[in-house]
């Protein structure tokens, strides 16, 4: 079932995703003149298709759906008829063809945009930026933050949410800032503005650079009470349920949800004996957590919630919302933001200044699809905002056989005043094809080894 949800809500992401890029060749095409004779969502098998009359644009739905593709009239595909040879690609100006290419990574990051403004127009319920104990050694330490801080921006930019700011600090330092401005409140109102200083060798992995910020989220002592138990999970294959008391693990009396969570962590795929008490009668169980691999490190995990009292969560909870209008330059400030982030993060990689670990393949993005739809529609949209923006951001690189390959040897035309030969880019594509097959196999290399 788990398996099933996760692949649902792929292939929705990437369905839309490949439909907007494709949308924008066509309709970009359309505009220009350039007869279309076909609009494809997916590869393979034709499973739907339909076509208004012989001379108009066919469209298909195929059994694939990890790409997509628009065929145009071009003499460099094939004979074309003489009466379609004024509404060919190739017989296009310079402009056109131009805007036709671009025409897809730009309706992604069009995308996007309208994503984020539709995540800001919904809102959101977060929780409060508000800092736990901070640990000695770290940045946060360094900075001066102590625990009840509440962060209220980080470089002017206003986070209201833990995932805000995080989100801002982590993205800043993945930018090439090594001095971050975090204004904050402590617990009597006063205001401060705190420096967080960064190295590059903290900034090579956004997993290390967490850890060594040091930051954590103010969480009071909760009772070990289980709320809500994940589908397909050890908490669910042990035999939990909504309202089990941890007693004790292992004959270790359980106080605490954080005592019981760092138990868990620390014993992945070892059996624990459990104490549970269930209506108030005391039940021996046996769980075993998954093994998960977060960045260089492997933790259990039983895939359960903890119970919170509802007055407490109000008290730690913020409702984010924008009107129509507001949300309109925040969108294309959020949109801006990530391009940049991404383009940076890739340049990082290319130079050996950050983890190839970064990479996700599909197996990742189809996880974090799965995860993002579990969580509810807003998680959902912000995640199909991210993976539009890196849609179209990486089609924009000058690679040859992607969209921006294509615009570097339009470039080069509008520089020497004629096209670059087709051997020329024959050429080149192959080597475009073989740097994207490279990628794509470490990808799939890091994905499995996430997955063990």
């Amino acid at each position: 079932m788990d398996l099933l949800h996760t692949l649902f809500y792929f292939i929705v992401a990437i369905s839309v995703l490949v439909s907007f890029h494709e949308f924008g060749h066509f309709w970009v095409a359309r505009k220009a003149g350039v007869k279309v004779l076909r609009f494809s969502v997916g590869f393979g098998k034709v499973l739907w298709s339909y076509q208004k009359n012989p001379e108009a644009t066919e469209y298909l739905i195929s059994a694939i759906p990890l790409g997509g593709y628009v065929k145009m009239v071009d003499e460099r595909e094939g004979e074309v008829n003489e009466a379609d040879l004024p509404y060919a690609f190739n017989r296009q100006s310079l402009l056109a063809r131009t805007a036709i290419v671009a025409a897809g990574p730009v309706f992604n990051l069009v995308l996007a945009v309208a994503l984020f403004w539709s995540v800001l127009v919904i809102g959101e319920t977060g929780i409060k930026p508000i800092l736990g104990a901070v640990e000695q050694e770290t940045l946060a330490a360094s900075a001066g933050f102590v625990e009840g801080d509440q962060i209220i921006s980080v470089n002017d930019k206003v986070t209201p949410t833990w995932t805000e700011a995080m989100t801002a600090i982590v993205s800043s330092v993945l930018n090439g800032e090594q001095s971050i401005k975090v204004a904050v409140k402590n617990v009597d109102d006063r205001r401060a503005v705190r420096t967080l200083h960064v190295t590059d060798k903290e900034s090579k992995s956004p997993d290390v650079l967490y850890r060594r910020l040091g930051f954590k989220p103010w969480s009071p002592a909760l009772q070990a009470i289980i709320e809500k138990v994940l589908p397909d999970s050890a908490a669910l294959a042990a035999g939990l349920q909504q309202g089990d008391l941890i007693v004790s693990a292992d004959n270790t009396a359980i106080n605490d949800w954080m005592q019981w969570v760092v138990y868990v962590k620390e014993h992945p795929g070892v059996p624990i004996k459990l104490v549970i008490e269930r209506d108030d009668v005391r039940i021996p169980l046996t769980i075993t957590p998954k093994t998960v691999t977060i960045g260089q490190t492997t933790e259990g995990k039983i895939g359960a919630s903890v119970y919170i009292p509802e007055e407490l969560m109000s008290s730690v909870s913020v409702e984010y919302a924008l009107s129509p209008l507001d949300a309109i330059p925040v969108a294309l400030q959020t949109t801006y933001y990530y391009s940049v982030t991404t383009l940076k993060m890739m340049g990082k990689m290319l130079i050996g200044k950050a983890s190839m670990e970064n990479l996700s393949g599909p197996i990742s993005i189809a996880q974090y699809a799965g995860q993002s739809a579990t969580m509810g529609l807003v998680p959902f949209l912000k995640y199909l905002a991210l993976i539009s923006v890196s849609l179209g951001i990486l089609n924009l690189l000058p690679i040859p056989v992607l969209d921006g390959g294509h615009l570097l040897f339009f470039a080069i035309e509008g520089i020497k005043g004629s096209p670059v030969s087709e051997m020329t880019q024959i050429f080149f594509q192959q080597i475009g094809i073989v740097l994207l097959v490279l990628l794509m196999a470490l990808a799939m290399f890091l994905d499995i080894g996430r997955l063990f």
